[in-house]
């Protein structure tokens, strides 16, 4: 038989144990309170399995038990870490010259009471007892919450401390990265002048002035494509980054993109090879889907350590999936989903490039037109990189 504890509160487990059947009813009736539940065994054994199964501020132990008897069914509780917190009191109906309460306060019990009881002296008792344990709990709960908050402290610190970090080197690349074409255009303008200065018109026939203006078209490029992919991640973060979708051919973007990088490829002593055997159409942002595999094959130059990048298109009715796959030094399983965070830059060649965006916007794009961007790759073995996509409208987010 059971006390009902009161709604909302944690009620307090009280356990008595004796072998007749009388004598729990008697105590239980004693003891008992709405904000308590008495658990009640009638041999050793069942106290035991009571015992490792719930958390007891007070244990009544009746002595003389057939079986396992009180002394030894307390030995065992201070015997195991569980159970050895449990204040035990005695209940003996033996005289006292047997001298039982001696034995009971050696086996670590706390009180040790003779039948018959007096039911105020027992009620007083084990008031005080669960006063102790209610204290205990609560010291218990607020050392938990104060710990909760602490860590929570400390997790926000340490938070604070990467965002701070990552502002600063985020302003350092921009900086590094704006640099580099600014400082060509400024080189490119001062050869001008000079040239001007020195009535050269010479060199600025039609085959220079055309690489003049090709080489300040590259420079004016890396540049809008940084800005816009800042704008990118604004984007992003405010929600307000939407897609257009319209009619699309894949195999036509991508021999369009692999020709226009084929320069870049050579620069970095490599090339594409591409495995698009037929078209494959469907209805996604034109723009959008560039800019990711813009980002892939960029990426793919840059790590795959001058080894033919493979460029491969395939389409079932239900997708289409695009394989970039490279021949670098591959990426540790430990960090394949880290660089799909905003900032994080791998090592290409030995030194970082770009902002660390590329791989972040490209997975978020790729999730607006309700599709995916993965990464399959082992140290030594290269990198694939699949971008799929539904070959169903996808609905624009806004």
């Amino acid at each position: 038989m059971t006390n009902v504890a009161t709604p909302g509160t944690e009620p307090t487990k009280l356990l008595i144990v004796d072998d007749l059947a009388e004598n729990l009813r008697a105590l239980n009736a004693v003891i008992r309170a709405d904000d308590r539940i008495v658990f009640q065994a009638s041999s050793g054994e069942e106290a035991l399995t009571l015992l490792l199964e719930h958390d007891f501020a007070l244990a009544i132990l009746d002595v003389q038990m057939p079986g396992m008897d009180g002394f030894e069914l307390a030995e065992l509780m201070r015997g195991t870490d569980k159970t050895r917190h449990i204040p035990i009191v005695f209940v003996s109906a033996a005289g006292k010259e047997l001298n039982y309460a001696f034995k009971g306060y050696e086996t670590g019990a706390v009180d040790f009471l003779y039948k018959p009881l007096d039911p105020d002296a027992v009620r007083s008792k084990v008031n005080v007892f669960v006063d102790l344990h209610c204290q205990r709990m609560e010291i218990r709960r607020r050392v938990e919450e104060q710990q909760a908050t602490m860590n929570e402290l400390r997790a926000a610190q340490e938070e604070m401390r990467y965002a701070l970090r990552m502002r600063d080197e985020f302003m350092s690349m921009v900086a590094h990265e704006l640099r580099t074409p600014l400082n060509t255009l400024y080189l490119e303008t001062q050869m001008r002048k000079m040239q001007l200065d020195r009535g050269n018109t010479a060199a600025f026939g039609p085959e220079q002035l055309a690489g003049m203006v090709a080489r300040d078209g590259r420079q004016i490029q890396a540049m809008i494509r940084l800005i816009d992919d800042m704008l990118d991640v604004s984007r992003i973060r405010s929600g307000v980054l939407s897609i257009r979708p319209c009619d699309t051919e894949l195999q036509d973007i991508l021999h369009r993109l692999t020709s226009d990088l084929a320069r870049q490829a050579a620069d970095a002593g490599t090339s594409f090879e591409l495995d698009a055997p037929e078209p494959v159409k469907g209805c996604w942002d034109e723009f959008r889907i560039e800019q990711v595999i813009i980002n892939l094959l960029t990426n793919a130059l840059r790590y795959g350590g001058g080894k033919p990048v493979r460029v491969r298109l395939r389409a079932t009715e239900k997708e289409a999936r695009i394989d970039v796959i490279d021949q670098g030094p591959g990426i540790p399983e430990a960090l394949q989903a880290r660089i799909f965070l905003p900032y994080e830059r791998g090592e290409g060649n030995g030194v970082p490039s770009g902002l660390g965006l590329g791989l972040y916007i490209s997975r978020q794009l790729a999730d607006a037109h309700q599709g995916t961007l993965s990464v399959q790759s082992k140290p030594g073995e290269g990198s694939m990189f699949t971008l799929t996509l539904p070959r169903t409208e996808a609905a624009p987010i806004q």
